[in-house]
């Protein structure tokens, strides 16, 4: 046996997610890269690890039971990485975060300096809706979750970010001669929704609802990226979070649509659960936001902050 933790790395992430297109994106390698260092590891072996029937593949029982080895070997792996920077004196442990789609725009401000600081410090951060967010931090999976909505039937502490605004916007092609849009102009657009279970959906469907708005033409897609392409190209209009808009603002791509009842305002917060109780990883984490929340909203968003749509 001849494998490298490379490999066993690599070879975890393709059964995690069983599929080399994926395992690629979440490691930052190209698809042929994976392919290679799958192929070696197989090649070690006898036994197939995997099977592809049709274009789905599939990890074989011999396969699962390699990846429990591999995980129990780049276990030990991160240990001894992981003594090394504590005998140091550095923190060292895992930081484990779920926060909602948008908040990729906010989380990795409030976490760079800190994660450049500790060395030692492993993240683990998954971008996904709402609902999954608060699944994960329910069922005591992560330290901290990101949120924009906070949560009815959990019992949470939570430390506020960033304000977060929603606007009505389009495509700069269609030039809008009204000044100000009623619930008339929804009955005339195609209206684009996030996913069920997105905090943005909700969002939406609340205003909607108090504005008793008809919708005749809408369509539904998946992330906030797929609903901001989908307005750029003219498929239709969306309200959609200020801050993963600001490029499209500058280029004049976008355009804000002055609307009734809009913006919609809520809060960036992070959260956990009550009774939490916190690893050294997670307290220093929260230590130092709450220490420099103030200097990184001025530094980082103080053109989100001092925003003004133009008329």
């Amino acid at each position: 046996m001849n494998y490298t933790l490379n490999q066993l790395q690599i070879f975890q992430k393709v059964v995690e997610t069983k599929s080399i297109t994926r395992a690629a994106e979440e490691l930052h390698l190209t698809q042929p890269a994976v392919s290679i260092q799958l192929k070696n590891f197989q090649d070690q072996f006898k036994i197939p690890l995997t099977e592809v029937i049709g274009r789905q593949l599939y990890v074989t029982e011999f396969g699962l039971e390699i990846a429990q080895c591999a995980e129990n070997i780049l276990n030990q792996a991160y240990a001894i990485n992981y003594k090394t920077l504590a005998y140091k004196g550095q923190l060292t442990g895992k930081l484990k975060l779920a926060i909602v789609s948008t908040g990729k725009y906010v989380m990795p401000y409030f976490l760079a300096d800190f994660m450049k600081k500790h060395e030692g410090i492993e993240l683990m951060m998954d971008v996904t809706n709402k609902t999954k967010v608060l699944e994960s931090l329910e069922k005591n999976e992560i330290d901290f979750a990101l949120v924009s909505i906070l949560p009815k039937n959990i019992e949470v502490m939570k430390l506020d970010l960033l304000s977060n605004k929603l606007y009505l916007v389009g495509n700069t092609e269609q030039k809008l001669s009204k000044a100000n849009f009623d619930k008339q102009f929804f009955k005339e657009i195609p209206l684009i929704f996030r996913e069920q279970g997105s905090g943005t959906r909700a969002m939406m469907e609340s205003f909607i609802e108090k504005q008793n708005i008809s919708v005749t033409n809408k369509m539904e897609l998946t992330s906030n990226e797929a609903v901001k392409q989908a307005v750029l190209a003219g498929l239709g209009y969306s309200i959609m979070p200020l801050i993963g808009i600001k490029n499209e603002l500058h280029n004049k791509e976008l355009q804000i649509i002055p609307t009734k009842g809009l913006p919609l305002r809520t809060t960036w917060s992070l959260i956990w659960l009550k009774r939490k109780k916190h690893s050294p990883v997670a307290e220093e984490f929260l230590k130092n936001i709450k220490n420099r929340k103030t200097e990184i909203v001025q530094e980082r968003f103080g053109w989100y902050e001092n925003f003004q749509p133009s008329n």
